[in-house]
């Protein structure tokens, strides 16, 4: 994995990669659409560790609040921390994608740790396996809180977690269940994604969230003329985690790694550069199509909205 500011670290495998894979997006569909609630296309997790047991991050109407839970591990309630990086969010595109495409809230994650790791293209030495561990048992302990404008929801992702435990038969596969709310809220408003980007993207979590970001906002665009974004509305919905007196300089140079490697994965994305005389300002997004062309899928009596 790759830390998202340092722009200037060898790219060329995770180059190489995307150009595979951006080459299979120009020339064929893709086969199944990942899916993410729109609020967490348009507000991520945190990128990096929190130093406080909660997390919140705005973007216009949408908001996020997170909030570390506890877990008890057979002897005492544990405090978690808050999920972070790139690991909690590609289980949450696998989970939530899961939960749509088997029409359950009842997800099957593997016999093990490892084969769940492995579905998710994660590397599974030691270090690995450990730290996805502890970013699962933060993700499913958590708190979440999503808004948009006054409508509030409460809806903690998962509500049953006893994966990778020796508490099933033998061979048997583990499950996560989603809470019923997290579950509703899903069917209400899934965006479909491309799991090919994804693949290409899931060393960056800036690079992750700019693309679901951009799923959700460039084919709701109507004007002709686009909509104009700066510098400064960037750095507000994307910034967060830069600090200090280069933080400004860093945040442009890891964006901009991290919007060019997006558009090679979805390129129908319309963006211009906006400048002033010499100075770039900021982004217009113009009309674009959706990486993945949007459907409306009834489950039972529900319906999940593609965005």
């Amino acid at each position: 994995m790759h830390d998202d500011a340092q722009g200037s670290l060898d790219l060329s495998p995770i180059s190489a990669k995307i150009i595979r894979l951006s080459a299979e997006i120009r020339t064929m569909p893709p086969e199944r659409p990942e899916f993410l609630h729109t609020v967490l296309c348009q507000v991520g997790l945190p990128r990096r560790r929190p130093s406080e047991l909660f997390f919140e991050r705005r973007n216009g109407k949408a908001s996020l609040l997170i909030t570390a839970g506890k877990m008890y591990d057979g002897d005492a309630w544990v405090q978690q921390i808050v999920p972070y990086g790139t690991k909690p969010r590609l289980a949450l595109f696998h989970i939530s994608s899961e939960a749509v495409r088997l029409q359950s809230r009842t997800i099957p994650v593997g016999r093990s740790l490892r084969s769940f790791m492995r579905r998710l293209n994660l590397d599974t030495n030691g270090r690995s396996m450990a730290a996805f561990r502890q970013q699962m048992n933060a993700l499913c302990a958590c708190q979440m809180q999503l808004a948009y404008g006054p409508r509030n929801i409460n809806a903690k992702p998962v509500e049953l977690y006893d994966a990778w435990t020796n508490n099933g038969a033998p061979g048997q596969e583990s499950v996560i269940e989603l809470s019923e709310k997290f579950w509703e809220e899903l069917r209400e408003a899934a965006v479909p994604l491309d799991s090919r980007a994804l693949e290409g993207l899931q060393h960056s979590c800036l690079a992750l969230d700019i693309y679901t970001w951009l799923a959700h906002r460039l084919h709701r665009i109507k004007r002709p003329s686009g909509e104009n974004i700066t510098w400064s509305n960037m750095r507000a919905q994307f910034g967060q985690e830069y600090k200090g007196r280069e933080a400004d300089k860093d945040f442009k140079k890891a964006f901009n790694v991290a919007l060019r490697q997006v558009r090679e994965v979805y390129p129908t994305a319309r963006i211009e550069e906006v400048s002033t005389g010499a100075i770039r300002t900021g982004f217009r997004l113009l009309p674009s199509p959706a990486p993945v062309a949007p459907t409306t899928t009834f489950i039972d009596m529900g319906r999940i909205s593609c965005q």
